[in-house]
């Protein structure tokens, strides 16, 4: 009687020990996951203070920092490429017109044609620029005649806040010449010549005759900053 007892309990602790295993089993395999889960998550709160500090440094950093890294950068590969030239004994500047392409040459002079367009008269200011611009750009200074005021002048041709200039200076007569020509020129040309203003085929037609065009385009000129928005809603008819 007592083996058959043993007999039928032993069915039991098998099944019990199997569930026991089981259960041992989805614990330890939980317990991976869980480990798994926290590795992961603290990978990501290093990943995230990582990039918390690059995103500080990049606002900390001035506004045009890139275009001022992009042209050190290309500064760098320009002295690179002057010292492998020079190291081969050849001139840098026939090397890179030979590496520019037909379509990058013509593309860089369509922008120097643009680069200081004519768009005619805005205001005095601006004229006065664009004429002592043109001035600046035709001066050739004369080294010899340097040379012989410094000799006679010494220190006293480098003023100072102490210095009394009225008066001190004649000016010769080549350069009243000068002058005098470049004003001759000037209102020679102004008498011949009769500037139209450049036309936009593409731009919007606003106008209904000429005058009402440059009253537009003053207006624009003006308050167009301002009114932009108010344009746009009436274009697109959103406009309350």
């Amino acid at each position: 009687g007592s083996s058959g007892s043993e007999d039928e309990a032993r069915p039991g602790t098998a099944a019990e020990a199997a569930a026991a295993e089981a259960a041992a089993q989805k614990r330890e395999e939980r317990l991976r996951k869980f480990r798994d889960l926290h590795m992961k998550r603290n990978e990501a709160r290093k990943l995230n203070h990582l990039e918390v500090m690059e995103e500080d440094k990049r606002l900390k950093l001035p506004p045009n920092w890139e275009a001022k890294k992009a042209r050190l950068e290309w500064e760098l590969k320009v002295e690179e490429k002057k010292k492998e030239c020079a190291a081969r004994g050849e001139d840098y500047e026939q090397v890179k017109l030979l590496e520019i392409s037909a379509e990058e040459a013509e593309r860089w002079e369509r922008k120097k044609k643009r680069k200081n367009p004519d768009l005619g008269f805005s205001d005095y200011a601006a004229a006065q620029l664009r004429q002592y611009q043109r001035l600046t750009r035709q001066i050739k200074p004369d080294l010899e005649q340097y040379e012989k005021l410094k000799e006679q002048y010494g220190e006293a041709l480098y003023p100072t806040s102490d210095s009394l200039l009225h008066g001190t200076h004649v000016p010769s007569k080549e350069g009243i010449d000068r002058m005098v020509a470049d004003l001759e020129k000037q209102i020679e040309k102004r008498e011949k010549y009769s500037r139209r203003r450049p036309y936009n085929d593409d731009a919007d037609i606003d106008y209904i005759n000429e005058r009402n065009a440059k009253f537009n385009k003053k207006a624009e000129r003006f308050y167009g900053k301002y009114t932009a928005e108010i344009k746009q809603n009436l274009e697109r008819g959103t406009a309350v």
